[in-house]
């Protein structure tokens, strides 16, 4: 059987998308994520939160880079990469979520309310990167 190495969260953006170009001109957009889990304590529940850093490599990381603002709901799929290095002697290690599929989801952010941020400038607005039909108003026609 093969190996598997698949992960799946929902959870909030903790601080706004950074896009940055590696040196041969790909686009690498990187964010933090939060994800709450309910946890039981003797006859108690309290919440408790995990973070954990995404990377997006290509164009759907350039195309959803300004959508990833602060508070923002995603659904992420993607995988494990272990990153190691050497720093005083000691083996360092992080370890990422490599996305290989984003999806935008309703609730938080920025934007006057709306589900998505407003497009800056002057020019026709840019569709939601989720595919969705990018309407004024909620009614289609």
């Amino acid at each position: 059987m093969a190996d598997i190495n698949s992960v799946v969260l929902v959870g909030r953006v903790v601080r706004d998308a950074e896009l940055r170009y590696s040196p041969s001109g790909t686009p690498v957009c990187k964010f933090s994520l939060a994800v709450n889990r309910d946890k039981r304590e003797g006859d108690s529940w309290s919440e408790e939160v995990n973070f954990f850093d995404i990377v997006l490599f290509g164009r759907l990381g350039e195309a959803v880079a300004r959508y990833l603002v602060k508070g923002k709901q995603v659904a992420v799929q993607g995988e494990l990469r272990q990153d190691r290095w050497e720093r005083e002697g000691q083996t360092v290690s992080r370890v990422e979520i490599v996305a290989n599929n984003l999806r935008l989801l309703g609730g938080g952010g920025t934007g006057g309310g709306q589900d998505r941020p407003a497009p800056s400038g002057g020019g026709a607005s840019t569709p939601p990167a989720s595919g969705e039909p990018d309407f004024e108003d909620d009614i289609p026609f």
